[in-house]
């Protein structure tokens, strides 16, 4: 793991407690810092403050998106307004954490990057909330179409009719999810259960960043939206 905080208390007490999770630990202090050690020694999973002095943790994210990497990366911000939170999710992170933070809750969210980053075990037969989009396999890829959208998994590539989709891990594989049960309702514990792994509770307003995230980038004028709330419950991906 490489973790890029500028507070030394901060950093160094996350140092000791990523440690003794298990976690082997590179702790840097500012974003150039940050940048030489990903591109000398490459994490499985990047944690970087927003905040600091120099090449802050937005544009080390920007670089290294650029540049093709696409290892996991969690931000830590103190920053609160959706703004902000949408500004990370733009330059390329996969996930956040505001300060002042739960240890804890850093532990499960990087649980979930690193799951999903995982090789993906064998396919088993689709469950109740796995189906309803079309699926073939193409070569060595495996494709879904669903409501005018498709989806190479093996590429990670997705677009809508012809146009092409630039999509971040997390939001592509949200997108993955509701394709798969196209027209049905998923509801906020089961999207986070697959998605982060873990149930952030009703308070939670990251589902709500991501869907809108998504939307700005599948909706173009004139096309039915295909991202659909259902108040109390969940989400829905349909062509109405």
């Amino acid at each position: 793991m490489l973790l890029a905080e500028d507070d030394r208390a901060i950093r160094h007490a996350l140092e000791r407690a990523l440690t003794l999770e298990g976690y082997a630990v590179t702790a840097v202090a500012d974003g150039v810092e940050a940048l030489a050690q990903a591109h000398t020694n490459p994490p499985d999973v990047l944690v970087l403050d927003v905040m600091m002095p120099g090449i802050d943790g937005l544009q080390v994210c920007r670089v290294l998106r650029a540049e093709g990497d696409r290892t996991p990366i969690l931000m830590l911000t103190a920053l609160v307004e959706t703004a902000d939170r949408i500004a990370g999710l733009d330059a390329g992170a996969d996930d956040y954490v505001v300060k002042p933070f739960d240890v804890e809750e850093v532990f499960a969210r990087l649980r979930a990057l690193l799951r999903r980053t995982s090789p993906a075990p064998a396919a088993a037969t689709p469950g109740p909330a796995e189906g309803p989009a079309r699926e073939a396999a193409q070569g060595a890829g495996r494709h879904l179409e669903a409501a005018g959208l498709r989806m190479d998994l093996q590429a990670r590539r997705a677009w809508r009719g012809r146009r092409a989709l630039e999509l971040t891990r997390t939001e592509f594989e949200l997108l993955e999810l509701l394709v798969r049960n196209a027209g049905i309702v998923l509801d906020h514990s089961t999207i986070y259960d697959r998605i982060w792994g873990y149930d952030f509770g009703p308070g939670s307003k990251n589902l709500a960043v991501y869907v809108g995230y998504l939307r700005r980038k599948l909706d173009e004028p004139g096309a039915p939206q295909l991202i659909h709330t259902v108040r109390g419950v969940g989400y829905v991906l349909r062509e109405d």
